[in-house]
């Protein structure tokens, strides 16, 4: 397909534009996309306040986003499980299929990794891209293209939940109900974890928790939140926290509130980039396991599946959608209104 797109550009600290660029062609292993939804993603937000995220520093003109769903429009000529027309999800890191870790199947840990809006790699804020096709999967008829778009973040709650060995008859609680920490409490329900409860801070995002069907909420300004959980569960404590806030002292609360034995799967990556813990006492005490998340691995299929089911309500985390042509405006607003916008998309 000839012709130009248009695309959504970060020109510098805070500052989105436009530009038009050529439609890409897909190569023989690849397809192209027609976007229809790309999600805004905590690390979108980061890269446009900051200008970078550790070693990875944005070049302007850069392209944010890499929560994407569509619509196949045109095929390479060695793909066979696509035709246009699909709708699919688009995993956005291609891996080199080499390395140790490609090949015992932890590609997520793959050290060259192309990813969507990790600098260099353009993301996807834009109308057209073409991507291996491997790493497109179709939508069930069931699951629209803007669910597909949040099948990636729903894809790092299920691999927390599983980092976490998530099952039926646990207790867990999840800390941060940003859109990782509902996403995580989603997985955790659609894997059989009846029992979940979410701390925050900001009442409203609790509100979200409970409306996707939290068992209960805690706001850590209002109470103690390991007295809390204590109390919720006769002085037990819980079976498995998953940290998404990426705070020292809900990290620290994680390991306070779990019971002997539990697991505390760190998700939430820190602003200052260490946590002091209470290594020495409480963890060797308490004998704790303690899991780290980086992105996932062999989900989408499955996540892909817990929408189809109905398991999982993935509707129901967005709370703003904005066209392309407001780009500014969306990325302003999940700046600066975070305690309102838990999950905002853009529609292409």
């Amino acid at each position: 397909m000839e012709g130009k797109m248009k695309t959504a550009v970060m020109l510098g600290i805070g500052k989105m534009g436009f530009e038009e660029r050529p439609i890409p062609a897909p190569k023989e292993d690849e397809v192209l996309v027609k976007l229809e939804y790309v999600g805004i993603c905590g690390s979108d937000l980061h890269y446009y306040e900051n200008g970078r995220i550790g070693n990875y520093i944005v070049e302007p003109p850069f392209v944010l986003g890499h929560e994407s769903g569509g619509t196949v429009v045109e095929v390479g000529k060695n793909v066979t499980h696509l035709k246009v027309g699909d709708r699919v999800a688009l995993e956005p890191g291609k891996t080199c299929g080499h390395c140790e870790f490609c090949r015992t199947g932890r590609y997520n840990l793959c050290p060259d990794v192309v990813f969507f809006a990790t600098p260099p790699v353009d993301g996807v804020f834009q109308e057209y891209v073409a991507h291996e096709a491997g790493l497109c999967f179709k939508l069930p008829e069931n699951v629209s293209t803007l669910e597909g778009a949040l099948i990636e973040p729903l894809a790092v709650g299920f691999h927390a939940a599983q980092q976490g060995g998530a099952h039926l008859g646990q207790t867990a609680v999840v800390t941060g109900s940003g859109c990782i920490g509902l996403v995580s409490l989603l997985a955790l329900k659609a894997l059989g974890v009846s029992t979940v409860y979410v701390v925050d801070i900001m009442q409203k995002r609790l509100d979200k928790a409970m409306e996707l069907g939290a068992t209960g909420v805690i706001n850590g300004r209002d109470v103690n939140a390991v007295e809390k959980v204590m109390e919720l569960t006769g002085g037990r404590g819980c079976d498995l926290v998953i940290e998404t806030s990426g705070t020292e002292i809900c990290a620290r609360q994680g390991i306070e509130m779990l019971v002997k034995g539990g697991t505390l799967v760190q998700v939430g990556y820190s602003a200052s980039g260490d946590m002091n813990l209470p290594v020495g006492g409480l963890l060797l005490d308490k004998e704790i396991t303690i899991k780290s998340v980086f992105r996932y691995r062999h989900i989408y299929p499955l996540a892909i599946q817990a929408v189809a089911d109905g398991k999982v309500n993935l509707k129901g985390i967005v709370t703003d959608t904005f066209e392309l042509d407001d780009i500014q405006n969306a990325m302003d607003s999940s700046v600066h209104n975070k305690a309102d916008i838990v999950k905002a998309v853009v529609k292409i």
